[in-house]
């Protein structure tokens, strides 16, 4: 098996020089390093990485923990960090907690025993304090991703209350009063945004509260289908919007056994989105998160603060984008409608 001697030997420089062009610990010059790089590739030489890392008390290595992976929009921001991370010559190790706290803590230690240099953290919704105590006393750097909390500590993700708000003004726009927002579960930070997105529109735009519908659960496992069924049916809402892919399919399921036409019957929005939206008949209004950008955006943030960047934490908000689509059209008056009681806005 080569070494860095036969290396060196090849491309008629120091050991010392070879060193350097494998760790980047000094600018090199460019026709040196090319004779270099030359040699390595002849002699298939591979550097023991770990020796490597006790030499420079790292692993150039990253740790990523997210709570559900087969969400499009943590696919996306994964393909941001792994890009990200390979961009920087660091290797990325990926775990999945399934929305699960007893699988976040593991998969934390996990990493923390890996010696990982760093760790990009989307929390699951209930997401214990240990995870982030046990990050402080191993004094390896963290970054916050997607679900965002009020923590002095780094965070990258996406702005989702005033993206609900322009979707409601859009809806408001086409002429529809009678909204109904499939939120979900608000222990989950965007959903919670989301939540508060949509109120603050209904103040703004003078919807009247009474004919607003907000429906909640608990875990992601919850099935709202038969809570949506009912507001469907018995409050005739004509536009829908719901907080997530996982929320929208279920909603879409509702929609389609209720005989539904959208969007003649019902406008319909959602967050995230899916993978194929060309698929889908209409083509569904939806609010698309910035995913690559934010997972690049947490790499960049976590490597500066694994090269020694101090200062105080940072919160970075990027902004979504709004494809408008056929789904939303505007508001059909339907002859069978029923006039609703007046009461506050419903949370069920």
């Amino acid at each position: 098996m080569a070494t860095m001697v036969d290396v060196a030997r090849l491309a008629g420089v120091s050991i010392s020089t070879v060193s350097h062009v494998l760790n980047g610990t000094r600018n090199v010059e460019p026709g040196t390093r090319d004779r270099v790089l030359a040699a390595i590739e002849q002699t298939s030489y591979r550097q023991d990485a770990l020796a490597r890392a006790m030499r420079r008390s790292q692993t150039d290595s990253l740790g990523l923990v997210l709570s559900d992976v087969g969400e499009p929009a943590f696919a996306e921001m994964m393909h941001g960090v792994q890009e990200s991370a390979y961009a920087d010559g660091m290797t990325l190790l990926v775990a999945n907690s399934d929305e699960t706290a007893e699988r976040e803590l593991r998969a934390v230690r996990t990493l923390l025993e890996r010696r990982v240099d760093g760790i990009v953290l989307a929390r699951v919704a209930d997401s214990s304090d240990e995870v982030l105590d046990e990050l402080s006393r191993a004094g390896v750097p963290v970054v916050l991703m997607d679900r965002l909390a009020g923590l002095p500590i780094d965070q990258v993700g996406t702005e989702n209350r005033s993206s609900m708000r322009e979707l409601v003004d859009h809806l408001v726009g086409l002429g529809h009063r009678r909204i109904v927002a499939v939120v979900g579960d608000t222990r989950v930070s965007p959903l919670r945004e989301r939540l508060e997105g949509f109120r603050d529109a209904v103040r703004s735009t003078g919807l009247a509260e009474e004919d607003q519908t907000v429906l909640l659960s608990s875990s992601k496992s919850e099935n709202l289908s038969d809570r949506l069924s009912a507001v469907l049916t018995e409050h005739r809402p004509t536009a829908l919007i719901a907080c997530s892919t996982h929320l929208a399919a279920g909603a879409l399921g509702v929609v389609r056994r209720l005989g539904l036409s959208i969007p003649s019957d019902l406008a319909f929005a959602t967050f995230d989105g899916f993978p194929y939206p060309e698929l889908f008949e209409p083509h569904i209004t939806t609010v698309r998160q910035p995913g690559f950008d934010v997972g690049a955006a947490a790499v960049r943030l976590l490597i500066s603060r694994i090269g020694g960047s101090a200062g105080d934490p940072s919160t970075v908000r990027l902004s979504p984008t709004i494809e408008y689509r056929a789904s939303t059209g505007p508001r059909v008056p339907q002859p069978s409608e029923k006039t609703s009681t007046a009461q506050p806005m419903q949370t069920s």
